[in-house]
């Protein structure tokens, strides 16, 4: 009597992808407010790569006779003191911030993660070396020590990256600190030691990947306040260079309209401001658990 063997084929990587795809429409139908968070920054990322092209004016043109006019169906959010179309610059302005929050991020996240994973799993000077570079910079009020990076380095959009970057650097150092610390004798770590890996290998293929979803938490939240400190250092002068559209500039220069009764200047710009703040917030949830391997099925 023969026995029958069935043979399970492997995993293709049309499969596995197939399976992330399911894993993600799950994640975004399972929670409206996560679906909503996604919807908004699908819109934000849109705006971001298409709206210089499709504005309906051209956001540097002035033109004085229409200054100051209230929201219209010409001029869907109005215009400023010197005539130019809002509402384009309100969708132009959005790469530039949009790409200041993501570059910024994307730096902190390489240095303030992997020192704090390295900090965390070795010890020792690593972990006093890192963690006085994190507490000397904490020592300084935040946005304060962005002016002074910037005034320092000049007000370009790569020193506002950098400034930015900076400033959050503690951030992320403490959190993938502490969770490297509880995950380096972990059961899966020790497997991965006596199979052979290297410290290094363990960090970047075992550590981080179980310490995404709450970085990517991280990285959601400090993409909303890089948004706030681009556009608080050009309110005061010390960010993007008029007349670049830029959503902290803008609202400098209509706050002084509103007395007199030109709302819509400082309106509108801080309206999405106040949006891509609130989607990147939102987003935290849904991004921690997309990357999340416990939720994987």
């Amino acid at each position: 009597m023969t026995e029958t063997v069935s043979i399970v084929p492997a995993a293709t990587p049309k499969a596995h992808s197939n399976s992330i795809f399911s894993h993600a429409r799950y994640v975004v139908a399972e929670n409206p407010v996560t679906g909503l968070a996604f919807g908004l920054f699908a819109l934000i990322a849109l705006c971001a790569l298409i709206g210089p092209y499709i504005v309906p004016h051209d956001p540097l043109a002035s033109d004085t006779a229409a200054a100051l006019q209230a929201p219209s169906w010409k001029h869907w959010f109005g215009t400023d003191q010197l005539g130019r179309d809002i509402f384009s610059r309100v969708i132009v302005a959005t790469r530039l911030d949009f790409v200041i929050a993501i570059t910024s991020v994307a730096l902190v996240f390489v240095m303030g993660g992997i020192a704090g994973i390295a900090a965390g799993f070795f010890g020792g000077w690593t972990d006093r070396v890192v963690s006085r570079i994190a507490d000397t910079i904490m020592a300084f009020p935040l946005f304060v020590l962005a002016m002074g990076i910037v005034a320092a380095l000049g007000n370009t959009v790569t020193n506002i990256v950098i400034a930015t970057a900076i400033i959050n650097f503690p951030l992320y150092v403490r959190v993938a600190r502490a969770e490297a610390n509880v995950r380096r004798d972990a059961g899966f770590v020790q497997a991965a030691r006596l199979s052979g890996n290297g410290d290094f290998r363990i960090l970047l293929a075992h550590i981080l990947p179980n310490i995404m979803p709450i970085m990517m938490v991280q990285i959601s939240l400090t993409m909303g306040y890089a948004i706030l400190n681009a556009a608080g250092l050009s309110f005061i002068g010390l960010g993007v260079k008029p007349p670049t559209p830029e959503w902290g500039i803008m609202v400098a220069e209509g706050a002084a309209n509103i007395i007199s009764g030109e709302w819509w200047i400082a309106l509108f710009p801080g309206a999405a401001l106040m949006i891509a703040v609130f989607t990147f917030n939102l987003l935290g949830d849904g991004l921690r658990d997309l990357v999340d391997p416990q939720r994987r099925t």
